[in-house]
């Protein structure tokens, strides 16, 4: 009996191990293998024509000296240290509304999440007519109060503040997130407060904040990690200026590799920009210690 046991197992492991197998394939080929060979190139020097020549640190070193590095990590920086707060703020602000018992919520929450289910080229086309300074709806709506519009993504100096406005345009996908945490905070809790004579404000800074903290948390991790990452907006609508205002770094990299192909200084491009991003998450997991609230049970 003991071996038929074994012999079963065995064999049930083994199906296993084969129904995992395409998985195991397709991480080694498209995920694994990849990310083994661009650290690889990283310290090569490689234009797709002739063999990878080993410099060493060298790409890194050159790095350290490129004012176009500086400039698009300089871009991204700003850009994600003013669109992640917005962000964060805007979705949960509209999904505290969109939690009050109104005639017609339904139709308010598809209104404001619909916009985050439209593909990046086609918001970027939108925003850039919404940003053009001579025909744009933004610069005719400020017209009817007598303000003339400034240049927006046209301008240097209203370039990436346009982008970060811009960013506004998708809160709905964090306001549905948002939306479920409220929903999930113990009413009784609201309704001790109340007893005891908390205002509306008190009760969502002591309770609501605390209660959702962690969704918050959630967000602003998912926030970081796309905010340094934007490409295609900038790609689209401005290719990195006007005079490298919006050269966001993900667009550095892509010149780089698939317009100048530099594979090997890319690759340590992305590699920086791995360990910008991981050091960003591990600081923000330890400072979560001190304000994210986690129930234990009720």
């Amino acid at each position: 009996m003991k071996r038929y046991s074994s012999k079963l197992a065995r064999k049930e492991a083994l199906e296993g191990y084969l129904y995992a197998l395409p998985w195991f394939i397709g991480f080694t080929v498209f995920t694994a293998g990849p990310i083994i060979a661009s650290f690889l190139l990283s310290f090569t020097n490689w234009d797709l024509i002739r063999h990878p020549q080993w410099i060493s640190f060298g790409n890194y070193k050159t790095l350290t000296e490129d004012p176009l590095f500086w400039q698009g990590l300089k871009v991204t920086s700003i850009y994600a240290t003013f669109s992640v707060p917005l962000g964060i703020a805007g979705g949960l602000a509209i999904a505290v509304l969109m939690n009050q018992k109104i005639k017609g919520l339904s139709v308010f929450r598809t209104i404001y999440y619909l916009p985050a289910v439209v593909s990046g080229v086609a918001v970027s086309l939108l925003w850039s007519w919404i940003f053009n300074p001579d025909f744009g709806v933004l610069n005719y709506l400020l017209s009817l109060v007598g303000i003339r519009g400034p240049g927006w993504i046209y301008d240097e100096k209203w370039a990436l503040p346009s982008l970060i406005l811009m960013s506004l345009w998708g809160v709905g996908g964090g306001m549905v997130i948002y939306l479920a945490s409220l929903q999930g905070v113990p009413t009784e809790l609201y309704e001790a407060a109340i007893i005891d004579g908390a205002s509306s404000w008190k009760r969502f800074w002591s309770i609501t904040i605390p209660m959702i903290s962690p969704v918050i948390f959630f967000q602003l991790i998912m926030g970081i990690i796309g905010s340094f990452q934007v490409f295609t907006q900038a790609y689209i609508m401005t290719n990195g200026g006007p005079n490298n205002a919006t050269l966001f770094y993900v667009l550095y990299l892509y010149r780089n590799a698939f317009q100048w192909f530099k594979m090997g200084y890319a690759s340590a491009l992305a590699w920086v920009l791995f360990l910008v991003i991981l050091t960003l998450t591990i600081v923000q997991f330890k400072i979560a210690n001190y304000w994210v609230y986690y129930e234990v049970g009720r």
